[in-house]
């Protein structure tokens, strides 16, 4: 997928951060940008600001964890524009807690999002990819996708299976015009962190705001700078794309300590209990 013009973009997350960004972006270079979200008056923010720059963007009220909702779309944009050549899951969630304090449910909820939903965006829309002898599926994962960290063992679970599925999947389409990337970004300044669900109890709310100054503290790129790296590599149909100097970093102390980086985590300040 070498350019933009005229290819229809599905951008699953498209309310805010990241998809948004992308959404943007990829309607300035002349694509149609399908989008999804939870969120009905972010996504038609995204849309109104497409639209100002004279962008095409349809959306859609999608939960991708809904796998019938998911193909359901997938129908729809077949319908409409003859199939999507993007398919960019983007949507997620976070959730912290110890091992030993996380829910199940919690667990499950983030892992349906996290990981279900990259599934099933990639299933319904691979075989319009297929169809046409070309496309490309770009799934969001995580510098949590490649290094595990203190109390996010069920976001860690369900990055580091995006990855696996991905890379399996980019093995499978070998020799074929359908590219396969897997995205890696690091702290990028999203809403997740402000959207993430609360563990139970009076401190839940003080946990979050300082969840989210820590966060706009760690976070070292802008959306719209990760915007232009997603693009850079799904054109060259990079494997793995890294956004943000935090992420290269990351990758760097994973490959030469495989065993040991999380001795290093405190320097790196990925997590608040490594004091």
């Amino acid at each position: 997928m070498r350019q933009f013009k005229d290819k229809v973009c599905v951008i699953t997350g498209a309310g805010s951060g990241i998809g948004a960004a992308c959404a943007r972006a990829m309607a300035a270079q002349g694509g149609v940008i399908i989008g999804t979200d939870l969120r009905q008056d972010m996504l038609a923010d995204t849309k109104a600001a497409v639209e100002a720059a004279n962008g095409r963007m349809e959306t859609y009220m999608v939960d991708v964890a809904d796998r019938d909702a998911m193909f359901d779309l997938a129908a729809q944009v077949e319908k409409n524009h003859g199939g999507a050549d993007l398919i960019l899951n983007n949507a997620g969630v976070a959730f912290g807690a110890p091992v030993a304090e996380m829910s199940l449910d919690d667990c499950k909820w983030l892992m349906d999002i996290n990981f279900w939903g990259v599934v099933n965006g990639t299933q319904a829309f691979l075989p319009h990819f297929m169809a046409k002898g070309s496309g490309h599926v770009a799934n969001v994962s995580s510098i949590f996708g490649l290094i595990g960290v203190p109390t996010q063992s069920a976001y860690n679970a369900a990055k580091f299976a995006v990855l696996g599925f991905t890379e399996a999947l980019r093995h499978e389409m070998r020799g074929t015009d359908i590219g396969v990337s897997t995205i890696h970004p690091g702290g990028i300044n999203t809403n997740i962190v402000r959207h993430a669900r609360l563990q139970q109890g009076p401190e839940a709310e003080a946990e979050r705001d300082e969840a989210i100054e820590r966060f706009a503290q760690f976070t070292m790129t802008q959306p719209d700078g990760a915007a232009k790296v997603i693009m850079k590599g799904i054109r060259k149909n990079k494997a793995r794309i890294l956004i943000g100097p935090d992420a290269y970093v990351v990758d760097w102390v994973r490959r030469l300590f495989p065993a040991s980086y999380l001795r290093l985590l405190p320097m790196l300040d990925l997590t608040r209990d490594q004091d």
